[in-house]
């Protein structure tokens, strides 16, 4: 019964796959000309506008239940970004990245990796369990 129930199930799951699905029909637009379409104005206020930005952040993931270890720091100074961030990878190494981006050399990004310290636990050779009537 088995066998006969695996060549059944089979032929229905090839039929499946085999089967064509037809696409629903969309309706036609026409196309526009691009002139007539319309252009959004981007109005800046000069009274907000900052020629010399300036900003710095940083973050710092340490959560020792999933093991994930991650931080970064950022900060800008006019057109001058610098910072830098690290993460665990899977295969047991911390990716450090240093990058640095500016008008006149643009992104710039220099990769380090480095093993992770691994601490093995302890082996602890269990008592056997001792029953006093």
């Amino acid at each position: 019964m088995t066998c006969k129930s695996v060549i059944i199930l089979s032929a229905v799951l090839a039929v499946c796959r085999s089967a064509a699905v037809p696409a629903p029909a969309l309706p036609v637009v026409p196309a526009a000309p691009a002139a007539a379409l319309p252009i959004a104005k981007l109005e800046i206020d000069n009274a907000s506008f900052d020629p010399y930005p300036q900003y710095s952040y940083a973050y710092d993931v340490q959560d020792t239940l999933t093991g994930d270890a991650k931080s970064q720091h950022e900060s800008r100074n006019g057109d001058v970004v610098s910072g830098s961030y690290s993460l665990l990878e899977a295969d047991g190494t911390r990716r450090i990245v240093e990058y640095t981006a500016d008008p006149v050399n643009g992104f710039n990004a220099i990769v380090r990796r480095e093993p992770v310290a691994v601490v093995k636990p302890v082996n602890v050779v269990p008592q056997p369990l001792v029953y006093h009537p």
